[in-house]
């Protein structure tokens, strides 16, 4: 059974609608059927999917929230609650497709509330700490 998808991607800040071929559990693609250039005017944002209950805590909604900026893992998080921090001073480290990312504080502030712990699974925007 063949299975044809069509993707739009962005590659280097260019929109491209993609179309691919499944070919089953081999994990390789046989051949990509057409690449598109989306221009401006065909290019409609993609809905926004429903935010999950730790998106809708995010920074919009917590004042001094730190929101973590890609899906990932927290191998280890270098604040307690009370702790002074400085703009830029690494406050965790989130593990993303196998590397270390350094989680900076935006503002100068005294960390309020810690709201994960080490070895927590993190989505985009997820609030790990709140800076006050």
């Amino acid at each position: 059974m063949e299975m044809r998808r069509k993707f739009r991607v962005v590659v280097n800040g260019r929109e491209y609608v993609v179309e691919v071929e499944e070919i089953g559990g081999e994990g390789e693609i046989r051949s990509v059927e057409r690449v598109q250039p989306v221009s401006p005017k065909q290019s409609a944002p993609a809905p926004a999917p429903a935010p999950t209950a730790m998106e809708r805590d995010s920074v919009q909604n917590v004042s001094g929230g730190v929101t973590a900026p890609m899906p990932g893992k927290i191998i280890e998080i270098r604040v307690k609650v009370g702790d002074a921090v400085k703009r830029g001073q690494v406050i965790a480290i989130l593990e993303a497709m196998k590397m270390e990312n350094e989680i900076p504080a935006p503002k100068d502030g005294v960390v309020r509330e810690i709201r994960v712990s080490e070895g927590d699974n993190v989505n985009r925007g997820d609030v790990l700490v709140v800076i006050e």
